[in-house]
């Protein structure tokens, strides 16, 4: 069963292939709920279905209306996504805080839609008025433009992770796994004992200072099983070229 979620309402899109390519983004973020208000070059299109890759579905089901109204007739809260001051008094949300609104309206029950404008110059004052609320991303005041599927990938990347279980960051462990501190131990025991042999440690007064501080570097490092045999190996390997020498 499809998880509630915003309709994503294009306003009188104009090229077939930002349709296909605004599609493709939502799907990319799970979303599936397009809406289409007088698209410039009719409706189906070809170049949009050649656009859209593997989310040609979203076409398919796509909703077709006359007027940007008659689109969110059914919706209890609308956002209208813009680049530019309007002159119209809203709130005016992030993106992100834009999605972790629409979560919480939907979360109550509430029917959400957001709104892009046509590629031209966005939306019109006159389908603003209808929002409740604008979406305006923090882009180059210089260059403040965005592709239509831009947007909307922007808009659907932010209500994933809102929505769901998003770890921010992992370590992909290529076949081996962190080091305990007795592996970290370990190896300092080894670089310890060798840099002793070879009068690293010099001059005997600074000798104590200099293994807390090389104790600290080891304890720093994000090592791996597999670094830890590495550089055993490396010393080992030193410690036998000098010998043979």
């Amino acid at each position: 069963m499809t998880q509630p979620q915003p309709a994503f309402i294009l306003v009188n899109p104009q090229m077939g292939e930002n349709i296909g390519a605004a599609a493709r983004a939502m799907w990319n973020f799970g979303l599936d709920r397009m809406r289409l208000v007088d698209p410039r070059d009719g409706w189906p299109n070809q170049r949009a279905v050649a656009l859209a890759s593997g989310a040609g579905r979203l076409l398919d089901e796509a909703g077709l209306y006359q007027t940007t109204a008659e689109a969110i007739a059914d919706c209890d809260y609308v956002y209208a996504t813009t680049a530019r001051a309007r002159g119209l008094t809203k709130p005016v949300m992030t993106p992100e805080r834009a999605m972790e609104h629409a979560r919480a309206q939907i979360a109550e029950g509430r029917k959400v839609g957001v709104m892009f404008g046509p590629e031209r110059a966005g939306l019109e004052n006159e389908d603003i008025a209808l929002a409740n609320a604008i979406i305006s991303v923090p882009v180059n005041p210089e260059f403040p433009s965005l592709n239509l599927a831009q947007c909307v990938l922007l808009t659907g990347y932010e209500w994933r992770r809102q929505t769901a279980d998003i770890v921010p960051e992992v370590v992909e462990m290529a076949k081996t796994e962190v080091a305990s501190q007795l592996d970290v131990q370990k190896l300092g025991d080894h670089f310890e004992e060798r840099l002793e042999e070879a009068g690293f440690f010099y001059p005997e007064t600074k000798a104590e200072g200099m293994k807390l501080n090389l104790r600290n570097m080891w304890s720093r490092m994000p090592l791996t099983r597999a670094d830890v045999q590495i550089l055993h190996g490396v010393m080992r390997q030193m410690v036998r070229w000098k010998e043979r020498g």
